[in-house]
């Protein structure tokens, strides 16, 4: 076993978290050894993170993402040797399902139901996107024709299925807020907590808890240093990033403007 893989396996064993990283790591092990890449299925953001983890951890490896439009939730992973100069395709496309609103309108819940009901693993596809009319599934281009051949029924109601355009879909714009604060030094816990609106013990209990991420690798303690430029990641409180440092104020504060993503 390579020290980059124990390493990253040690850190997620036993969390939710380790099923993924498995997977994730022995695509990054392929890459290495072919000089080619590898593409994941669907991922949570938290998956996203894993694999942004497992890239840091592999020299010469980058990942790209794409969950089929701008600002999509559960994306597709990219592992991508930096020597090799072709541009894989993610192999996404988008099944339109459509019933008669007038009868029935099933949501979001009773599409991944009728999906998951047809054996369907969550990773087989993304976001699922409803309208009272319809849902668009995004998927991978080999789920598509199984949807096509197999969804006939959301719920109660019966449905219809055709492909659809990917370009169709609009863009979902990122929610994110500029904090500027004032802080008593550049440590992870006192960005954190500014960051995140929470106090110093909390943050600092959460890096404990190993639940913050520095630039997607894990924070090693409260103490460790932030630069500007820096991104920090909490699982389920969004993504940070360190705009400016702009000095001290007269009462020896640093001042500080963040960027919080949702």
């Amino acid at each position: 076993m390579s020290e980059q893989k124990e390493k990253i396996l040690r850190f997620y064993k036993g969390s939710e978290g380790e099923e993924i990283a498995v997977k994730l790591v022995d695509m990054a092990e392929q890459v290495r050894r072919t000089q080619k890449f590898r593409l994941s299925g669907f991922l949570s953001p938290y998956g996203q993170e894993i694999a942004e983890t497992v890239a840091a951890n592999y020299p010469g490896i980058r990942v790209d993402f794409d969950g089929g439009y701008q600002g999509a939730e559960r994306q597709r992973a990219m592992f991508i040797d930096e020597s090799f100069d072709v541009s894989p395709s993610f192999d996404i496309e988008v099944v339109k399902v459509s019933w008669n609103q007038q009868f029935i309108r099933p949501g979001h819940r009773d599409v991944l139901g009728s999906l998951m009901g047809l054996g369907i693993d969550r990773e087989c596809f993304g976001d699922i996107l409803t309208a009272p009319d319809n849902a668009k599934i995004l998927t991978d281009n080999k789920m598509s024709v199984f949807l096509l051949d197999n969804l006939v029924s959301v719920g109660a109601a019966t449905v219809s299925c055709e492909m659809d355009e990917l370009s169709a879909i609009a863009p979902k714009e990122e929610q994110c807020k500029e904090i500027r604060a004032t802080v008593a030094s550049l440590r992870a816990d006192s960005i954190a907590a500014a960051g995140y609106g929470c106090s110093r013990s909390r943050a600092a209990a959460d890096i404990d808890a190993d639940k913050l991420k520095l630039n997607w690798q894990p924070v090693k303690n409260a103490s460790q240093s932030i630069k500007e430029g820096d991104v920090l990641s909490m699982r389920g409180r969004g993504r940070l990033e360190v705009q400016e440092v702009r000095g001290q104020t007269k009462k020896g504060r640093i001042v500080v403007v963040l960027k919080r993503f949702y």
